[in-house]
C-alpha cells in the first residue's frame, strides 16, 4: 500500500525551487503532492510525481541531494477530530509521524493526508486493522478524476 515520493534537499536561494521545477516541468513530469519545509539554509522538497524513475534521474544529472521513500497516504473523513481519531492507535504503539502533508482538491468529503513513518510497514498494519483508508498508487492516481 506504500507509495514512493523523492525526497530532494536544496539550498535555500532564490531560484533553486524554480530550477527544479522548471525541469521536472520541461521532462512533462506531473508533480501530484509536493511538501516544502525549510530553515534558514536548506530545504527539503517531498514530491509525489507522475514519474518517480524520470524525477530520480533529473535529480541525479543535476546533482541534487535527493533520496526515494515511501509514505502512505491516508483517506481520511473530513471532520473535526478525525486527524486524532486517527493518530490514536499510532501513538498506543508507539509509531511516530516524522512528518506529513496534505493533498488538496479531491473531494468535499474526504481530506488526503501523505504520511512518513520510519517503518511504513508497522504503520501500514496498524492502521488497516483499525480499517483506516490506505490508498494504493493506482487510488492515487485516479484522485485526478475526482472533483
Amino acid at each position: 500500500m506504500a507509495l514512493k515520493q523523492i525526497s530532494i534537499f536544496l539550498e535555500n536561494s532564490p531560484g533553486r525551487l524554480l530550477e527544479i521545477t522548471t525541469a521536472f516541468g520541461e521532462a512533462g513530469i506531473s508533480l501530484k503532492a509536493l511538501s516544502l519545509a525549510g530553515t534558514t539554509d536548506f530545504g527539503v522538497l517531498r514530491l509525489i510525481c507522475s514519474d518517480l524513475h524520470r524525477a530520480r534521474n533529473i535529480a541525479m544529472e543535476h546533482r541534487w541531494p535527493a533520496r526515494v521513500d515511501e509514505v502512505l497516504v491516508l483517506r481520511l473523513p473530513d471532520h473535526p477530530g478525525s486527524l486524532a481519531e486517527t493518530l490514536v492507535p499510532l501513538s498506543e504503539k508507539c509509531i511516530d509521524v516524522e512528518y506529513m502533508y496534505a493533498f488538496n482538491g479531491s473531494s468535499a468529503t474526504d481530506a488526503i493526508m501523505v504520511f512518513g513513518f520510519k517503518d511504513v510497514d508497522e504503520a501500514a498494519r496498524v492502521l488497516e486493522e483499525c480499517h483506516v483508508s490506505l490508498l494504493s498508487v493506482e487510488e492515487f492516481k485516479a484522485l485526478e478524476n475526482e472533483g
